[in-house]
Formats: C-alpha cells, sequence, structure tokens
C-alpha cells in the first residue's frame, strides 16, 4: 500500500515540473500532503501594480497554484470548476508570501478547498476558495508491464 504523503508529494513534485507558469513566477513548492499543499512566492519588482502593491492576479496564482497541488495529491487528475478571491490586505514588493492549501471535502469527482495566503510576519493577504472536478487519468504516470 502507498504512503498517502509520499503518494502527495510525488504528484506535487511531478505536476511542479510540468507547470511552468507556476515556475516562472518564482513559485516554490514546499511541501505537499494529501489534501493540502504549501508554496512560496516573493513578490517582485514586475509584480507591482498601478497602487504600489502587488497585483491581485499574482495573488490569485499564487494561490490557485495551491489549490491546485492540493486537489491532485490523489493522484486523480482534478481541474478547477470555480474559484473565488477576497484581497484582505495589500502585499509590497519584496514580501515573502505563503499559500497554505487545506482541503474541506471532498466526495465524489467534487472538492472544496481554502487557501491562506499570509506574509513572512503571518498577516493574512488574501482567503482563496476553489471547487475541484475530477476528470479521468492521474498525476503521475502509470507503470507498464512488457
Amino acid at each position: 500500500m502507498t504512503d498517502p504523503t509520499q503518494l502527495a508529494r510525488d504528484c506535487a513534485e511531478a505536476m511542479y515540473e510540468r507547470d511552468q507558469a507556476t515556475r516562472r513566477m518564482g513559485i516554490q513548492l514546499l511541501d505537499a500532503g494529501p489534501g493540502s499543499a504549501k508554496l512560496s512566492m516573493r513578490v517582485r519588482e514586475d509584480m507591482i501594480q498601478g497602487h504600489g502593491t502587488c497585483h491581485g492576479g499574482y495573488l490569485f496564482a499564487l494561490a490557485d497554484s495551491a489549490f491546485a497541488f492540493a486537489c491532485n495529491s490523489y493522484n486523480d487528475a482534478t481541474v478547477a470548476i470555480g474559484c473565488n478571491i477576497d484581497y484582505v490586505a495589500p502585499a509590497r514588493e519584496g514580501d515573502e508570501l505563503f499559500a497554505s492549501a487545506f482541503e474541506q471535502s471532498r466526495n465524489g469527482r467534487t472538492g472544496n478547498y481554502d487557501v491562506r495566503i499570509e506574509n513572512s510576519q503571518g498577516r493574512l493577504i488574501a482567503l482563496f476558495h476553489g471547487k475541484s472536478y475530477k476528470v479521468r487519468g492521474t498525476v503521475l504516470a502509470q507503470e507498464t508491464s512488457e
């Protein structure tokens, strides 16, 4: 029997290697477990919008990536069918942000996940909720015997 924590980490690592968008934004995969994931991102100068704070699209992308790693942690290919975000406080250039995703429910083909984005001082920056849908296939390549 496969260890669920190791399976989640293997799925996250495989997805991270294929996820050019996440990697090019400088998002780092810190940890993954069954139904959970933790990522980080440093706010760069090119992420700052006209009011001098981090553009909300980058915050959404960070949370969405954490959500994706969490809901794909069981080796079932899973996609988002709905997401929303509440911006609570601004993030500024140089801030190190941490997105922690947690499964709230998973039943049949759907699941619900919450993501908290906090800065390195523990200040809440954003709250994200995503709903997932299990599609056909797996995250990890299937072993084939010849």
